[in-house]
């Protein structure tokens, strides 16, 4: 039975981390103040529909889950510039000089060990000092999944209790920050300016913080906001903003690198140098450039799902940032050709960034709306690097001068087949030069703001490629650590879901014949994910499900749902949920929630 949306509001209200009845701070327990014990909110409605899609105990479990990073790191091997043996070995010498652990690392080739610690959970009733055996002993670890040898673990550790110097009962300094930041920080990077929201009085560089986060509220307009000035000064009493509402949201402590007036006036740098975490994990910038590419472990198996093969045609429909485009390459032996599309100017370039880092040169990235995937004719599909050369000129001359590369306006920016006042009977474009001026007023916008020129295609041939990876753009609630989820809405959801179909009808038509298509996303919604598999089903009869290899995640959701406002929503058929895979937040794997399923292609005429 699905539960009535008052019950669920009420029973969110009794989990929230938001009081019911606000206890003074005499009356509270400091040590039930300053810990992270957060708790998701979810929109009553989505709440019901999770809860009719999991049932109660399970949408728990995963709604926890989510609160927590995953307790290791997994890197992918560039096979074509190292092996894992080689990486596992560069990467313990770093992290012992780091002192991680106490330097206490061991490899272990082991199989069996090594698959119990891939699916070793933790779990939360599990004292620390297990944790931090287990930790030491298994810091850097190969994947001993059949298939993904080039994969490798780093073992983080956590929750831990954090020592806020409470014992006098007086508050400590302490900086809010942002959302967006915490979720950062717990995934064990700093604290920077831009996600800094407050900070207590006369606090100088140097000076010891705990750090908590201001979760987004539900605002008078119905919408949501932390509700909290940049700026404000911090008493350490309930008259501070959000106080009651940051019970159990302390991320840790740290050291501050900038005073308190600094950290408002700098646009960027480290504010706070977290050296004490809810949550350890190895930080990776900066290390082993091109050796190796932090990813989630669901994103590399719907890459290695896909098989591509040597010298094949393949589309990365939205492959920003190019950790799946990369994949496949590799996985290619850099032999064949790659497409990898994005509709963002600089996730276009970050793409090929990425592809030069870790010398590959089968991929070609484009900037590409993935609505706009399908062009019917050679003419309307080419590159514009096969446009006529003027054009391409003005639109580089365009870009230059607004990055300042140009001081003489008048000579470099206006063509002269463009000139407005010749009379020698040239062609003469008012648009091009409204645009022109445009950019001299406005400067380079937000989609150019890093420079560099990339290619743009309108599209490609149907029956042009033989396998298509279309990882989704999608409501992201499989991502974690996640602190935030009221904005979504059932309707929403479904918005999400019709967005992706028109997606897959663009790579169903892209695909000829014979090829292979891999959807996937990284939501736990069953209709951006069975939904979606579903609609296929139906609706192209030349479509099947194929079996994946490596198998790691759980089958699929059997049956459906009908939501609050009546809509019948229609998932797997018995028989259909062993050939998808579902990563479950909450499940031993301990990953982010994804889903991936391949779809065969057969003859598109019968």
């Amino acid at each position: 039975m699905i539960k009535k949306a008052g019950h669920v509001l009420k029973t969110l209200c009794k989990t929230s981390s938001l009081p019911l009845h606000r206890q003074s701070q005499g009356q509270m327990d400091l040590s039930e103040r300053y810990c992270y014990k957060p708790s998701l909110k979810w929109n009553p409605n989505v709440e019901e529909y999770f809860i009719n899609a999991y049932g109660p105990e399970h949408f728990s479990r995963i709604s926890e889950a989510l609160t927590r990073p995953s307790c290791y790191s997994c890197i992918r091997v560039n096979t074509l510039k190292s092996t894992s043996d080689a990486v596992i070995k560069k990467l313990s010498a770093i992290l012992q000089e780091r002192g991680l652990h106490n330097g206490m690392i061991r490899i272990s080739n082991d199989r069996k060990h090594m698959e119990d610690f891939c699916s070793k959970p933790i779990e939360i009733g599990e004292s620390a000092d297990t944790r931090r055996t287990y930790a030491q002993n298994n810091l850097v670890s190969k994947c001993m999944i059949p298939g993904l040898d080039h994969v490798i673990f780093v073992r983080g550790s956590g929750p831990h209790a954090i020592d806020y110097g409470l014992s006098g009962g007086k508050s400590p300094k302490e900086v809010i920050v942002s959302r967006k930041c915490a979720e950062a920080v717990l995934r064990g990077a700093q604290v920077y300016v831009p996600g800094v929201l407050a900070c207590s009085a006369h606090v100088e560089k140097g000076d010891v913080v705990a750090v908590s986060v201001a979760v987004e509220q539900p605002g008078a307009d119905g919408g949501w906001g932390a509700n909290i000035t940049r700026g404000t000064i911090l008493q350490g009493s309930p008259a501070d903003p959000c106080y009651f509402e940051r019970n159990g949201l302390y991320i840790g402590q740290g050291i501050t690198m900038l005073s308190r007036a600094g950290m408002f006036r700098v646009p960027e740098g480290v504010a706070v140098d977290m050296n004490c975490r809810v949550f350890d994990l190895p930080s990776f910038h900066d290390l082993l450039e091109g050796e190796i590419f932090l990813q989630n472990l669901p994103s590399i198996i719907a890459a290695r799902a896909l098989d591509p093969q040597r010298g094949e045609r393949i589309l990365d429909m939205c492959a920003a940032p190019g950790g799946k485009t990369t994949a496949i390459a590799i996985l290619m032996q850099d032999e064949g050709e790659v497409i990898a599309v994005d509709r963002s100017h600089n996730k276009v370039l970050d793409i090929k960034k990425l592809a030069a880092e870790m010398g590959l040169t089968c991929i070609t990235p484009y900037k590409l709306d993935a609505l706009k995937a399908v062009c019917r004719s050679e003419s309307d599909g080419l590159a514009a690097s096969h446009f006529p050369q003027d054009v391409v000129g003005i639109e580089e001359r365009i870009e230059k001068t607004s990055m300042g590369a140009s001081d003489d306006l008048d000579a470099e920016l206006v063509p002269q087949s463009c000139d407005v006042n010749s009379k020698n009977g040239t062609y003469s474009s008012k648009a091009v030069e409204r645009k022109i001026m445009r950019k001299m007023r406005n400067g380079p916008g937000r989609n150019h703001c890093s420079g560099g020129r990339v290619e743009k295609s309108k599209g490609f041939l149907p029956n042009s490629f033989d396998r298509v990876l279309l990882d989704a753009p999608c409501s992201a609630l499989g991502l974690r650590p996640r602190l935030f989820a009221g904005e979504e809405t059932v309707e929403s959801l479904r918005n999400h879901a019709k967005y992706q179909k028109r997606m897959f009808d663009q790579a169903v038509q892209l695909v000829h014949p014979g090829g292979v298509i891999v959807y996937s996303t990284c939501t736990i919604n069953p209709g951006e994910n069975e939904g979606l598999v579903r609609y296929a089903l139906d609706t192209y009869k030349f479509l099947s499900l194929a079996s994946q290899h490596p198998r790691v995640g759980g089958p699929g959701l059997v049956g459906g749902c009908q939501l609050s406002d009546g809509y019948t929503e229609e998932w797997l058929r018995p028989g259909e949920e062993d050939l998808v895979q579902r990563f479950d937040p909450s499940s031993p794997l301990d990953t982010i929630g994804f889903f991936i399923a391949k779809f065969n292609v057969s003859s598109k005429d019968a």
